[in-house]
């Protein structure tokens, strides 16, 4: 969320941020919302002033000996009229904080203004893509190896699901479990957190309430739960409604999760094969620092997923995102790419983004610097990886001409074998 003060005292630069991303700031909205908030408050103010005037002088007469009955009917009356411009101000709040959390974060200044995703900038390349004459996608190969059964999965749940048989099976534990050693030996405290959240949670890290079509929801009699869609959204809860001292920063947490997200619409390949799945394992990495180590603690938490693919010696990009193409709560972001030989080109495999303090404001997160007063903090997070996505670049970049493919050197202890025929 926004910081409320600085759409009130630098609404240019709001407006600026926000048109970068595409949107057109209600700018009558907000000067209607803030008008209505100031109105009841500045009437609040009026009454109780009329209220302490009036109760000193019954006060006064009482001394005295006066008749004080009619003072004292005007006193209960200004208390019946305060009591309702005191839920005229709760209501003034709750509307204006429902308009803040519809606004998206301001992008960094160092983040490439563009539309969507052909303002992305490269930064690097790692690895070199492996020649291949007619490479086989991973659902041919799955299929043909009987480690992949997205028609089964169908008889199942329906559309995107997939059911991964042997040595499939096995490689996706194999992969979580090389995952979550890599980083928990680099300074990452391992985190096993619920699938089922309260909304104040989805609230927390932005799925709520503009994305709730994306989500799953369940009840626990009349409370709602909704399945996660990310280990973002618990691990980075863990502190909401929390004051961390200063020297426990930064905390880096990864958590291996299930995910659940019920995406619409059609995205061509995707619908293809395990790529863009309702249900999904990933391994999140989640951060929390001050304001002046966040872009720093962002280079690293992205070498940190960098770490994995290049574990795994699997080609890669990273790509900074532009303004049009970052996610709603994001202020920064970069992409890793895989390179997947069977569409010829580099795949998202991790999303690690910046958000500043827009987080931290909506699930109240904060820290208190040495002898200072309580200051938000600010989270990042990103994909450790994610492990279907791995699953795929694993079998179409280690394809061998006879439909084996053979296991990265590094998952060989986990998998214990080196070639999934």
């Amino acid at each position: 969320m926004l910081d409320a003060a600085l759409l009130r005292n630098d609404l240019d630069t709001v407006i600026l941020g926000l048109a970068k991303r595409g949107v057109e700031f209600d700018r009558e909205a907000f000067q209607r919302l803030e008008s209505e908030r100031r109105r009841v408050i500045q009437e609040a103010e009026a009454l109780k002033a009329e209220r302490n005037r009036v109760s000193d002088e019954v006060a006064r007469m009482k001394r005295a000996k006066e008749n004080a009955d009619a003072l004292i009917a005007t006193q209960k009356d200004v208390g019946e009229r305060l009591k309702g411009l005191e839920a005229a101000e709760k209501e003034a709040d709750a509307a204006f904080k429902a308009f803040l959390a519809t606004l998206p974060n301001l992008p960094h200044e160092s983040v490439p203004v563009g539309k969507d995703e052909h303002a992305n900038a490269e930064i690097k390349r790692w690895g070199t893509p492996a020649p291949m004459e007619k490479p086989l996608d991973h659902v041919e190969l799955g299929t043909r190896l009987g480690i992949l059964d997205l028609d089964r999965a169908a008889k199942l749940s329906g559309a995107r699901f997939a059911v991964l048989k042997g040595p499939g099976a096995k490689l996706d534990r194999a992969l979580i479990a090389f995952m979550a050693d890599l980083h928990a030996g680099s300074g990452w405290t391992e985190v096993l957190p619920p699938y089922l959240v309260l909304p104040e949670c989805m609230y927390g890290t932005g799925q709520l309430p503009k994305f709730e079509q994306d989500l799953f929801k369940t009840y626990r009699g009349e409370d709602a739960l909704y399945l996660i869609p990310t280990a973002e959204v618990p691990v980075t809860n863990l502190y909401r409604e929390e004051i961390l001292a200063e020297d426990q920063l930064p905390v880096r947490h990864c958590a291996f999760t299930p995910c659940f997200r019920s995406e619409a619409g059609s995205y061509g390949k995707d619908t293809k094969g395990i790529i863009r799945q309702h249900q999904f394992h990933k391994v999140e990495l989640v951060a929390f620092t001050t304001p002046d180590q966040a872009l720093e603690e962002l280079e690293h938490l992205t070498a940190s997923a960098e770490r994995v693919l290049e574990a795994l010696e699997l080609p890669y990009r990273r790509m900074l995102l532009s303004s049009g193409d970052m996610g709603f709560s994001s202020r920064k972001t970069y992409d890793l790419e895989v390179w997947l030989p069977s569409q010829d080109t580099y795949r998202e495999i991790s999303s690690c983004s910046w958000f500043g303090d827009f987080q931290a404001r909506r699930a109240n997160i904060r820290y208190r610097p040495a002898g200072g007063k309580p200051q938000f903090l600010h989270t990042l997070n990103g994909s450790g990886l994610a492990v279907g996505r791995t699953w795929v670049a694993i079998l179409e970049n280690y394809q061998q001409p006879d439909g084996s493919v053979r296991v990265p050197k590094a998952l060989q202890p986990y998998m214990g074998c080196e070639v999934i025929r």
